[in-house]
């Protein structure tokens, strides 16, 4: 953790290997709520700027997640401090951090890489023989949740077609943030399934690591926006899905689709994504109703099963996103973080789970630095 200015700390994960690309997961804090937007927003950019100037050795962002308080009020004013021709995939949501403040920032960092445009309006780099694509805040006007989200999943699907990959075979993970959750998940979880399905995404082969969860646009006819990973140039061995059938169930058994996990073995390291994971056991029922610090023991324990199956730790996960429900909470859960993880660059937002006994979720993505020698370094 690196206080930057008197408004902002800056917590860093370094992963730099002997060799090779070197990974830093950042997220930036506003230290005070008092300020204006604009007063935040300048201090965090120049807490941004301080970390790609000091702290990265050179490293170029490729994905940035900000987090808002009032998009519909805010929005416009952060898409005016930005480079109009950035090649990093940048994530707009309102998802308002519970520390009280208006704006947060996760950026993923790596260095020895060119950022770049690719067709259909996502961005990344190629390197190795491999092409890593981003994308945020992906929109599709419809009339539901539903309609909404399969316009974004076949207008994705045809844009990596473009780029020479499938659905199937080349996303690894997708984000899902939607407005009124409790109402509109549904329509979401319907058109993914019918479109998965058309892209021989079944039981019977696999799904992608994802989170569904509570999120706005500045645009109130929006109720579903997506972010989305993918790599080009991995085969299907190197890829492994992860289930911690000990404590979690099948995503399908209670209608949705999605991995909970996903590994991604290169010749010098393994990447892990885990999906919003929240405290359920292997029966997809919910573990502690109403208690929100042994449903935070409970979602620990989940994760931590599903990094042991990828022979990883926490100690290897980058930046820790979590969702809460009940801005009453905050107190509790920030104070459990910190006596457990207080190395770990963390972010509490206020973002409502997918089903409403869930009182809270996190996600988590890293590397471990092991060699896998019959594929090709990353």
């Amino acid at each position: 953790m690196k206080k930057i200015n008197n408004h902002t700390r800056t917590e860093i994960s370094r992963f730099i290997p002997s060799t090779g690309i070197c990974e830093y997961h950042a997220i930036i804090h506003i230290t005070r709520p008092e300020l204006t937007f604009d007063q935040q927003l300048s201090a965090l950019l120049d807490a941004y700027d301080y970390l790609l100037k000091h702290e990265a050795n050179g490293a170029k962002a490729v994905f940035k997640r900000f987090f808002l308080s009032d998009a519909a009020n805010q929005t416009d004013l952060l898409l005016a401090t930005l480079p109009e021709n950035t090649a990093c995939a940048c994530s707009i949501v309102e998802q308002p951090p519970l520390d009280g403040t208006k704006i947060a920032l996760w950026v993923y960092l790596q260095t020895d890489v060119i950022p770049q445009p690719f067709p259909g309006r996502l961005t990344g780099f190629s390197h190795n023989g491999y092409t890593h694509l981003w994308t945020g805040s992906r929109i599709q006007y419809g009339e539901s949740s539903e309609h909404q989200t399969r316009l974004l999943l076949n207008d994705y699907l045809l844009q990596l077609m473009e780029n020479g990959g499938t659905l199937a075979a080349n996303c690894l993970r997708t984000w899902f943030f939607v407005q009124n959750v409790d109402v509109n998940y549904a329509g979401v979880v319907k058109a993914r399934n019918e479109v998965f399905h058309t892209q021989n995404l079944t039981p019977e082969t696999h799904f992608i690591a994802s989170t569904g969860i509570g999120g706005r646009h500045a645009d109130p006819k929006v109720t579903v926006l997506m972010d989305a990973y993918s790599v080009l140039g991995i085969s299907p061995e190197q890829v492994r899905y992860l289930y911690a059938r000990t404590h979690l169930n099948p995503t399908y058994e209670y209608g949705v689709s999605f991995e909970r996990g996903t590994c991604v073995d290169y010749g010098d390291r393994r990447h892990t994504f885990i999906s919003g994971t929240a405290s359920i056991d292997h029966r997809g029922q919910i573990v502690h109703p109403g208690d929100v610090c042994q449903q935070t023991f409970r979602m620990w324990e989940n994760v931590e099963t599903l990094l042991h199956e990828a022979s990883m730790e926490f100690s290897d996960m980058g930046a820790l996103i979590v969702y809460l429900r009940d801005i009453s909470d905050y107190q509790v859960v920030q104070k459990l973080f910190q006596e457990r993880f207080p190395q770990h660059p963390t972010i509490i937002v206020l973002a409502p789970v997918c089903r409403p006994g869930w009182l809270i979720e996190m996600e988590c993505m890293g590397v471990r630095f092991t060699p896998h020698p019959e594929f090709r370094n990353y």
